[in-house]
């Protein structure tokens, strides 16, 4: 028995909850996945995983087992990468997930340079807003718009989200223009709702930092939904440069209180806290940062 093989089958099994899913990653059969798994609880004369018809889940044994397998792979993963690092092109799998209209917009359209430029690496870039398990979900790096919460992640500062607020001429032409923060209370303020405190929105003049509270009749947790119903002039909205800024250059959008400028949204590559970082990862991260700061893309 490949005891190495069937304990990374044995680990996605338990990632992805599903044989299936894990055999088509591994471009084989859900039953040699299966007869993997089987085999390493054979050779341990221990029961890993309870199946059932409509999910699996982790014997108490299997649970400890799981840790202990994740150790073991990564520390060989590790020596891997690092040998590989001295006298080869970064290569493998690179598992990244990052918000869906950030993905489109500003990861998409770089990928073909980078693949180009690392031919040994594929991606599988998973969009959306909600934010995963990073280890329970294989994934390899993150790109979030938020401060690093978790102890046992690693944060890479990419670049400072500028944010604008703005609202559709036809809206302030009926609700009229506000001048300064505390007006904003009276008018109807579209909210992303993926944010710690949802409803408070920070601005700086200068060195003053002014926060106020907002109110309005939709919120959401995708910036791109906000901005078609900002668009259709149905309240103010705060977005980043990068999303709005071509409805600027039309007219379909106007900057509101150009003087107060909404305080910017720190992005950063988010991945798990290992000593060795992979080569793949390390020249993802910096082909990214170099694309986002070195154009000035968002100055």
């Amino acid at each position: 028995m490949d005891q190495l093989g069937a304990m990374r089958a044995f680990i996605r099994v338990v990632q992805t909850g599903s044989f299936s899913s894990t055999a088509r990653e591994q471009n084989t059969s859900q039953a040699t996945i299966s007869k993997k798994v089987a085999a390493l609880e054979h050779k341990l004369g221990v029961k890993l995983l309870t199946r059932s018809s409509r999910e699996l889940s982790l014997t108490q044994v299997g649970s400890a087992y799981y840790d202990k397998c994740v150790a073991i792979i990564g520390e060989l993963d590790e020596a891997e990468s690092m040998a590989r690092s001295q006298m080869a092109l970064p290569q493998g799998i690179i598992r990244i997930t990052a918000p869906v209209v950030f993905g489109h917009q500003v990861i998409a359209p770089v990928m073909g340079e980078f693949l180009a430029l690392y031919p040994e690496i594929k991606v599988d870039l998973a969009l959306s807003d909600k934010h995963v398990d990073l280890v329970s979900e294989g994934i390899d790096v993150a790109i979030r718009a938020k401060q690093l919460e978790d102890s046992s992640l690693v944060a890479r500062h990419l670049f400072d989200n500028p944010m604008l607020l703005v609202a559709a001429p036809e809206y302030l032409q009926q609700q009229g223009e506000p001048r300064e923060p505390e007006e904003l209370k009276r008018h109807n303020c579209l909210i992303y709702s993926m944010l710690k405190k949802v409803n408070i929105w920070h601005f700086t003049q200068g060195e003053k930092t002014t926060s106020v509270q907002v109110r309005g009749n939709f919120q959401c947790d995708n910036g791109d939904a906000i901005l078609h119903v900002a668009l259709a002039g149905s309240g103010l909205a705060v977005l980043p440069l990068w999303m709005v800024d071509e409805h600027l250059i039309s007219g379909r959008l106007q900057r509101v209180m150009p003087d107060f400028t909404p305080k910017p949204l720190p992005f950063n590559a988010i991945y798990p806290q290992n000593r060795y970082v992979p080569l793949k990862v390390r020249c993802f991260i910096d082909f990214l940062k170099q694309k986002l700061s070195g154009d000035g893309m968002f100055q």
